[in-house]
């Protein structure tokens, strides 16, 4: 078992800006709005929301978990070029297994409504339809 802490934010500088980059991409994100329904140039909106992301960017490089958040980001992105993805043949093999087991199961559960529909109605309650 281990007995490593945990660690959290813990400095309360790296609080201050972890929150100001919050407060950042938030006011980007109404910057972009804000300008949209004023009905500025597309450019100058998504500008203002390319600032906001950029400044939150900065803010967090600065703070300790902030850089650990970007490099998780990083490694993220560098697991995802490790995927091997299927090829168009494999894929529409694939997809047609599911559309096909798709179309047995709605078969069966239809099957299955019809005879409790008829043991419920016809057999035990006696009721015709």
């Amino acid at each position: 078992m281990s007995n490593q802490s945990v660690q959290t934010v813990g400095n309360p500088g790296d609080k201050l800006k972890v929150a100001l980059a919050v407060v950042a991409t938030i006011a980007g994100l109404v910057g972009f709005f804000y300008l949209k329904g004023q009905n500025k140039p597309a450019l100058v909106a998504a500008g203002a929301l390319v600032a906001g992301l950029a400044f939150a960017v900065l803010l967090l490089w600065t703070s300790t978990s902030g850089r650990d958040f970007l490099g998780f980001a990083k490694e993220a992105v560098r697991e995802t070029k490790k995927v091997v993805w299927p090829t168009r043949k494999e894929a529409t093999q694939i997809t047609g297994i599911v559309f096909a087991f798709v179309l047995v199961m709605a078969i069966f559960l239809w099957g299955t409504d019809k005879i409790l529909e008829f043991t419920l109605y016809d057999v035990i309650l006696g009721w015709k339809q």
